[in-house]
Order: structure tokens, then sequence, then C-alpha cells
């Protein structure tokens, strides 16, 4: 089930992807979204944050106080890891309504949680780029796939308990 749901979901993706490149929306609608929506939660804190179109790259450029910082690119928008999230809760699926609740809630989680670690990782880079290489290679995978890993076992203790022939 899951390798399945997982090959259907991330082909539907590809399909996106390789139609979405011509809207108005660069390089994606959904990157794009991410990108904008990441830029004004720096807004919120305090600094000048803008994203633009990158000249060469089919990625946004994000700035903070003119100062350029980082690509978003389309693996930034966690939609491949909201798709692995779907795999596994699909997997171990339980009645439909208790799924797609979880299902719903956890995947906003993911893109909230993701818009969230973009804005504290373009900070910190701006307050510390001598560590960006640790921020962006360690601690920024390990917010998103944490959070993952919390909400699968959050749904595996949910499950109901099998009862084996042994009572």
């Amino acid at each position: 089930m899951f390798l399945g749901t997982y090959f259907v979901l991330s082909a539907l993706y590809m399909l996106y992807l390789n139609t979405s490149f011509t809207g108005n929306y660069y390089p994606d609608f959904i990157t794009n979204l991410v990108a904008k929506q990441s830029s004004e939660l720096i807004s919120s804190f305090g600094y000048e944050a803008e994203v633009m179109p990158h000249d060469t790259e089919t990625s946004m450029k994000l700035y903070i106080n003119q100062t350029y910082l980082a690509r978003i690119v389309e693996g930034c928008n966690a939609v491949s890891i909201i798709i692995l999230f779907i795999a596994f809760i699909i997997s171990f699926s339980e009645k439909l309504k208790k799924t797609v609740l979880f299902l719903v809630a956890g995947g906003t989680l993911i893109y909230a949680v993701n818009i969230l670690r973009i804005a504290i990782l373009a900070i910190a880079i701006y307050k510390y780029p001598e560590y960006t290489d640790t921020l962006h290679g360690v601690v920024f995978p390990a917010i998103i796939y944490g959070m993952v890993f919390l909400l699968w076992m959050i749904w595996v203790r949910m499950l109901p308990k099998t009862t084996s022939g042994n009572e």
C-alpha cells in the first residue's frame, strides 16, 4: 500500500511540475507561494524580506535587508515530504474520517512548519552566515523530518491495539 500510494502521488506531482512551468507563478505555484509566505513571515519578525524569480535558475531568490541569502527551489516547498507522510498514513489507515482528518491536519502542519523553518533558517543564515552549511544541511532537514516522524508516531499510537490469541 505504501509504495503504491507513494508512486501514484509522486507521479501526479511530477505531472503537476511538468505542466506548471508555463504559468504566471515561477517556478511553480506551490514553490512561489511558499517563497512569498516565507518572506512575509520573515517581514513579520521585523526584517525587510523580499523574494524574486531567479534570473538563470528555476527558483526564487530570497533577500533579507537587501542581502541575497538563498534560493527557494521546488524541493523547499515540502510537497515531496507531504507525499511521503500521506503514503505512510494510508498504509496504516483507520476509519475513513479519522484518516482523512489526520491527513489534512498533518499535511497542514507540515506545510506551516516548513514555512516557519524557511523563515528561521533565513534569519539564522543572515545573522550567522558562518553556520550556513550546518544550518542548511543538519538543522533544516531535522526540523521537517523530525516533524514527520513525530506525526507518524502519533498516528501509530492512535491505531487500535491488536489482540493476540494468547489472552
